[in-house]
Formats: structure tokens, C-alpha cells, sequence
């Protein structure tokens, strides 16, 4: 079976049907323990699955667990395995076994999590455990049952475990290729790895063997994916209109205005040809302040002033950013740090920092007039210069002196991590459906580099209130205590949350059955041709 051309007419090759897309970023490993960027989360996704999955909606089903129970006291998790769930057919790996495949067991769930921690592996999923348990917390009751025992309780902890990293793989696999293993894939899933030509095309086809059906028939539809490695995103777009790639994620600033209109709508010259997916993204965009007044005295200290903090706040105009700069694509953030999409979201916490900038003037007052006069830096990369340079209008307007600084991503990341920016532009997407993931980012303990609080933010009963989460059983409760924790933050601007994306998807006619989540996840199981 050939499936390296792009041309248009190899979607159906003779009777198979190829569901075709780009990743312009690449695919650097194929090892779940290495599913960080969602280009590898796509393709991770259709070679394995987890003891669990997130629904449309977000809520965790059953996948290779069937069922589940967990103790009064929230830190016994026992889970039974279906008996139908099979690795893929590989001869290297299960030469020994009938028809060269083997089924799951619960000791396979063992070595694959202990893999994740294992410092050898080095996989960027070890947080998932490294904080939640002790020594030998993974147990094989027997072949169909296993246990997890938490050190504390964490209410999130089946949404972590529906993430990538958790995939389940095959010791024997992992153990004969090695470093290598993200080369050779060898998982469950409703495809299996056929053939990689480095930055040309990767090729996988359907899992004759797959365990999940809908009603009577078998999963996934489609006969293989063929996943190609254009760089350039406009490169791509082209590919797309001309019938080469069967969908196509998300739009760049540069075209979006040739394919949406300001409404956000698609433009009517491409609707016999194309259809738009968005949906809610659990991503909020941000602008974020070093607010530690602990930093060397040699460090600008000019925004552990909050009342500097709050102005800045208060005259960004974010729903004109939506308007003009991204056609409607994306929710203008009127809450908190917290984004629509996830029980918690909080429209009403934000009325009282919305877009004022007579009220903003009158902030700066408080402000000393030294910090005044000082040039701020707000640090960025190219793909959101647009935004900022808004920005920069709109404090202009307020009488502050902003300039941008664009840096790549890699440094600024770098720097982020080591605290050495004062004022930058950044995003949180939800690693599990859960808002404590947000919250999170404020805790005190979790100070960078070491944890995601890269704006050293402390706050006494914040901490409290966060600590109390994994207390409170009642959902009503997590959402009274979310609220009270995102009116300190909206108070206290250690961050300015932007907005709250949305994922746009260009969908060609002939594609049936395409879904999306707000993970913005690919799953490929029901789609037609």
C-alpha cells in the first residue's frame, strides 16, 4: 500500500479511504512518555489509549478500564481491565505469542506509569506522580485488576490520567527498542504505525483488532492516516484548497481575513468547498507580571506596585483585540484566570475590572510618580506582536510608556521559567479538565522554576483556600471556594487574562462524523470519508 503522494485523488486508493492532515511543527517522538506539543498528542492519540478518556463534553469514561472505584478517604484508586483490549500485531516484539500479538494486563498499566517516573526515562510527564505518591504505589492485583494509591487526596486525578503521558504500553517493546521505542510505536490503539520518511510523511493503518465499537460496528471508519511535514503554515493552506489535506487546524494572523469574515463567519466563496468547526479551547491567554518584592534589589520592582497592576487592567480594551485582531474567533475575557468551558468559569467576578480607563487614570494616581516615568517592557513573540502593539496603544493612552520586546519562543520560555521578565505575554492550557489546573499556577509553593507560579504571586489566604480544594467533597463547594480565589487574583493582577480561545477547524465536505473537544484533541475513530 503506497500512500506517500499528497495528490488529491489518493484519498481513496483503490477501496481504502486516507484521512489526510499537516503538522508544521513536526512529530518528535511517536513514546507517549514524550507526548508534550500537540503535534505529538495527535499522533500519540491514534496509536494508544489510556485506562481512561474525556467524552465530548469533557467527562471521564471507560477505555482499557472498564470500571472503577475509589475508597471513601480519595486515595485508593481500583480499576478492572476489559479482557478484549490487544497490542498491536508486531512479530519482533511478540514472536512467542499466537498470531505475534499479546493481550493487555494490569501489569502493563504498572510498568507503563513507573516508566514515566523513572528519572532514566525522562519523560516531561513525571509531574503527573512525582507530588501525589510514595514508594511503590502501582500494584497488579491480578491480570484484569490493578490499584493506585494517592499519598493525599486529588480530586483531579482520573482527569490526569486520561492525558498522553498515561498511554499504556508494552515492557517488552519499550525494553527492546529502547531510546528508539518513539520510532517504533507499538500501543492499542484504533491505528497502528506503518511507515515514518522522515519530514516527508508518516504513515499509519487501521487496527484490524481494535476494542471499541458504535453499536454493532467496528472502530476506527477510515483505512490509514498520512500525516505530512510542511513548515509552512501557508504552505499548508494551499494544500488544503486544493483538495491535498482533508482538514486543516487553526488560521495564522497573515490569512486569516482571506477565510473569515470580521463576524467570524466563513467566507462565502469557500462554503461549497469547506466547512468551520470552532469550538471552546481551555486556553486562556494572558499578560503576566513578576510581582516577587523578594527579587534582587538590582531588579525593577515597578510592578509589585498592584495599583500599577490594576491600571493596566483596566485599559486594555479586550473586546476590540477579539474584534479586529482575531474576527471573532476567541472570548474576550470577562472573569477570570479561569476560562469558559470549565466549571468555575466566573463571567460575573469580572464586572468590576472591565474596560475603564477614566477609572485606570485615577489608579495611576496612587501610583508613585518615579514609577510613572519609567519605560515598561512588555516581552512577546512575533505570532502575538499584533496583540501587544494593541496594547501598547492602549496604555499609551492611559500616559504609560510601554516598548515590546519580540523574542523567540524557546528564550522566552527559558526566561519566564527563571524569572528574569517583569512583564511578558503567555499562555495556560489545561493539562486535565479540572480548574484546580489554573489555580494551580498561583500557589505559593509552586514558585518557578520549579512549578508553573512564574509570577512568584503570594497570597496567605489564597494559599488556604487552594490547600482546602482537596478537602472539599461537594462540587458546589469547589465552586464557591474557585470564585473566592479568582476575585484575590482579579484584585490582586498578578496576571491580566486576555482572552479565552476558541479552536477553528477547516473541515472539507467529504469528511464526516469530525468532532472536537476543548482540549482541541484529533480523534479520528468515527470519521468518514
Amino acid at each position: 500500500m503506497v500512500l506517500t503522494s499528497c495528490n488529491s485523488d489518493n484519498q481513496s486508493i483503490g477501496h481504502r479511504t486516507v484521512f489526510r492532515y499537516n503538522t508544521d511543527n513536526g512529530i518528535t517522538s511517536l513514546d507517549p512518555a514524550f507526548a508534550r506539543t500537540q503535534d505529538n498528542m495527535w499522533a500519540v492519540g491514534q496509536l494508544f489509549n489510556g485506562l481512561v478518556q474525556l467524552d465530548s463534553n469533557l467527562n471521564v469514561i471507560p477505555c482499557i478500564a472498564q470500571n472503577w472505584e475509589i475508597s471513601d478517604d480519595g486515595t485508593l484508586y481500583t480499576f478492572h481491565l476489559r479482557g478484549d483490549v490487544f497490542f498491536h500485531i508486531n512479530k519482533e516484539v511478540f514472536s512467542e505469542f499466537k498470531n505475534h500479538r499479546r493481550k493487555v494486563v494490569a501489569k502493563d498499566v504498572v510498568y507503563s506509569f513507573n516508566r514515566i517516573m523513572d528519572s532514566k526515562t525522562a519523560s516531561p510527564g513525571a509531574w503527573i506522580f512525582n507530588d501525589k505518591v510514595g514508594d511503590s504505589p502501582f500494584t497488579a492485583l491480578n491480570d484484569s485488576t490493578l490499584s493506585i494509591r494517592l499519598t493525599k487526596p486529588f480530586p483531579p486525578f482520573l482527569g490526569l490520567l486520561t492525558m498522553p503521558y498515561c498511554y499504556i504500553v508494552p515492557e517488552e517493546a519499550a525494553l527492546k527498542f529502547g531510546k528508539d521505542f518513539g520510532r517504533h510505536p507499538v500501543g492499542t490503539g484504533p491505528f497502528r504505525f506503518k511507515q515514518w520518511n522522515e519530514e516527508v510523511k508518516l504513515i499509519f493503518l487501521k487496527n484490524e483488532d481494535y476494542f471499541e465499537r458504535e453499536g454493532q460496528e467496528k472502530l476506527p471508519y477510515i483505512d490509514a492516516v498520512a500525516i505530512s511535514f510542511l513548515g509552512d503554515k501557508q504552505a499548508a493552506f494551499l494544500e488544503f484548497l486544493q483538495g491535498n489535506l482533508d482538514f486543516f487546524n487553526g488560521l495564522e494572523s497573515t490569512f486569516k481575513d482571506e477565510i473569515i469574515e470580521k463576524d467570524g463567519s466563513l467566507k462565502s466563496k469557500y462554503k461549497d468547498q469547506f466547512t468551520t468547526l470552532v469550538t471552546p479551547f481551555l486556553n486562556t491567554e494572558y499578560l503576566a507580571f513578576l510581582v516577587d518584592p523578594d527579587l534582587p534589589a538590582s531588579r525593577d520592582h515597578s510592578f509589585s506596585n498592584v495599583y500599577l497592576r490594576q491600571a493596566i487592567q483596566l485599559g486594555i480594551n479586550k473586546k476590540d483585540i477579539i474584534k479586529h485582531l482575531r474576527n471573532n474567533i476567541g472570548h474576550a475575557a470577562d472573569g477570570g484566570f479561569i476560562p469558559a468551558g470549565l466549571p468555575g468559569y466566573s463571567p460575573e467576578a469580572g464586572d468590576e475590572w472591565a474596560f475603564d480607563p477614566s477609572k485606570a487614570k485615577e489608579l495611576l494616581k496612587k501610583v508613585p510618580p518615579e514609577l510613572l516615568k519609567r519605560k515598561l517592557v512588555l516581552y512577546t513573540t512575533k505570532d502575538y506582536l499584533d496583540i501587544c502593539l494593541f496594547v501598547q496603544k492602549d496604555l499609551k493612552n492611559l500616559g504609560l510608556d510601554l516598548a515590546i520586546e519580540v523574542q523567540p519562543a524557546s528564550f522566552l520560555k527559558d526566561e519566564k521559567s527563571n524569572n528574569r521578565l517583569n512583564f511578558f505575554r503567555g499562555s495556560w492550557i489545561a493539562d486535565y479538565p479540572d480548574a484546580e489546573n489554573y489555580l494551580a499556577c498561583f500557589y505559593s509553593k509552586n514558585f518557578s522554576p520549579a512549578g508553573p507560579n512564574y509570577f512568584h504571586f503570594k497570597n496567605e489566604t489564597f494559599d488556604k483556600l487552594y490547600e482546602s480544594i482537596f478537602l472539599e467533597k461537594t462540587d458546589s463547594g469547589k465552586l464557591g471556594l474557585y470564585r473566592q480565589m479568582e476575585k484575590i487574583l482579579l484584585k490582586e493582577s498578578p496576571v491580566i487574562p486576555m482572552f479565552y480561545d476558541q479552536s477553528i477547524r477547516l473541515i472539507r465536505h467529504n469528511v464526516k462524523n469530525m468532532k472536537n473537544n476543548a482540549f482541541n484533541s484529533l480523534d479520528l475513530r468515527r470519521v468518514k470519508l
